[in-house]
C-alpha cells in the first residue's frame, strides 16, 4: 500500500467522493507522497519517456520553428523563450543548440520555465546551467513581453473532470469507497452548463471529459501573445474535442489501474485541443505531430545524423525517427496546437486554415 492511499479512503470515509480532478491533484502534487514529489518520471529508468528523450531532432526543429517565426515577427528583442512543465530541461537544451546560430537569437532571448517542483528545477539548472534561466511557478507569471513558447506534454498531466451523458443531464465520474477500497462509481444526472454545448454531438451513454485547470494556463498566454506577438507550440496526445474515457496511469512504462498505487503512478488524460484553442482569443493552427516534424524537416536532419552513426547506434537513431512521426506510434496520437497572434500568419509547418475536424 502506498502512504497515500490510507489518506484518500480516510478522506472519502470522511466528506464523500472525490471528483477525477481532485483525485488526481492529490495523487500528482500531494507536499508529501505526490508522484511529482517524490518520483523522477523521466526517462528508462523512470514511467514513461518523452519525445525530447527520444530524439534530439524533436527539439531542434520546434527551436528552429520558434526561432523563424521570431524573425518573421521583426525579431522582437527582448522576448521571453519559455517552456511549460520543461522536465529534465533537456527539450530547451536541444533548442538552444539548434537556434545559437540564429543571428540575436540567443541574446534577445529572455529563457523563462514554469516549473514549481524544486527537485525538478534542480535537474533543469544541471542541464542548463550554461545558460541564464528564471524560474516561475505559473505562467500567470509570465513577463508581459512577446512570448515564444513550447508546452510539450505538459496539458494531459493537468486535472481532468469526466461526464457521462445521462437521459437528464451528465454523471460525472468520482473516487469512492466500496468495501473500503476506492473505487469509481458515478454521480447523479445533473445539467452541467460547461458542456451544454457538447448536447448537440453526444448521445446518452458517451463520456466527455474537461480540464477546469487548463483555462488558467492558456488565458495568460493568449493575453501576451495577443497583446504582445509570439507563438506557443503545444504538443501533446489527444483530439480535437473531448470523446471517451482517456482516464489512465502509468508505472514503469506499462499502464496500470489508476486506483491501484495513489502517489505511485503517473495520471494522465487525453487533451482536448479544441477547448485548447477555444480558451484564448488567439488564432490556432493544428496538425499532427508526424506531420508537423514532416513539414519541418525531420528526414533530412535524420538522414544527416545517420551520416555520421552505424550498428546499434544507426538502428536506435532510425526507431527513434519512427517512434516520433510514424501513424501507428506517436505519429498520429500526438498533436500540434499553434497559438498566434491575430493577423499573423501560423508558425512554420502548420497548416493555414483554422482547425476543425481532428487529422
Amino acid at each position: 500500500m502506498t502512504p497515500l492511499k490510507p489518506i484518500l479512503r480516510a478522506r472519502i470515509a470522511a466528506a464523500g467522493p472525490m471528483t477525477l480532478a481532485e483525485y488526481m491533484g492529490e495523487c500528482l502534487l500531494h507536499p508529501d507522497h505526490g508522484y511529482y514529489t517524490t518520483h523522477e518520471p523521466f526517462g528508462q529508468t523512470g514511467d514513461f519517456i518523452t519525445a525530447p528523450e527520444i530524439s534530439q531532432m524533436f527539439g531542434e526543429l520546434l527551436g528552429l520553428c520558434l526561432a523563424q517565426s521570431w524573425l518573421d515577427l521583426g525579431a522582437p528583442a527582448p522576448f521571453t523563450l519559455a517552456e511549460l512543465g520543461p522536465g529534465r530541461g533537456t527539450l530547451m537544451a536541444d533548442v538552444l543548440r539548434a537556434t545559437a546560430r540564429v543571428p540575436g537569437f540567443h541574446g534577445a532571448a529572455q529563457i523563462t520555465l514554469v516549473e514549481a517542483s524544486p527537485a525538478l528545477r534542480a535537474r533543469q539548472h544541471a542541464t542548463l546551467g550554461a545558460h541564464p534561466v528564471t524560474w516561475l511557478d505559473s505562467a500567470n507569471d509570465l513577463p508581459e513581453a512577446p512570448l515564444f513558447l513550447l508546452a510539450n506534454e505538459f496539458f494531459d498531466a493537468l486535472p481532468i473532470r469526466q461526464f457521462t451523458r445521462a437521459a437528464t443531464g451528465w454523471e460525472e465520474t468520482v473516487v469512492t469507497l466500496r468495501d473500503g477500497a476506492l473505487s469509481l462509481a458515478r454521480g447523479p444526472a445533473l445539467p452541467i452548463a460547461a458542456l451544454d454545448h457538447r448536447l448537440a454531438d453526444t448521445a446518452p451513454g458517451e463520456v466527455v471529459e474537461i480540464c477546469p485547470a487548463a483555462l488558467p494556463v492558456m488565458a495568460p498566454l493568449g493575453a501576451r501573445i495577443t497583446q504582445h506577438g509570439g507563438v506557443a507550440l503545444i504538443l501533446d496526445y489527444g483530439g480535437w474535442q473531448s470523446r471517451g474515457d482517456t482516464f489512465q496511469a502509468l508505472r514503469n512504462h506499462a499502464f496500470t489501474d489508476p486506483l491501484a498505487a495513489p502517489g505511485a503512478a503517473d495520471l494522465t488524460a487525453h487533451v482536448d485541443f479544441a477547448a485548447l484553442a477555444q480558451a484564448t482569443p488567439c488564432p490556432a493552427a493544428y496538425t499532427t505531430q508526424g506531420a508537423l516534424l514532416g513539414a519541418l524537416g525531420i528526414e533530412a536532419r535524420a538522414a544527416a545524423l545517420a551520416q555520421r552513426l552505424d550498428g546499434a547506434a544507426l538502428q536506435s537513431h532510425l526507431a527513434a525517427t519512427r517512434r516520433l512521426t510514424d501513424p501507428e506510434e506517436m505519429g498520429t496520437l500526438f498533436k500540434a496546437l499553434a497559438l498566434h497572434r491575430p493577423g499573423t500568419a501560423p508558425p512554420p509547418g502548420f497548416p493555414a486554415e483554422p482547425p476543425r475536424d481532428k487529422p
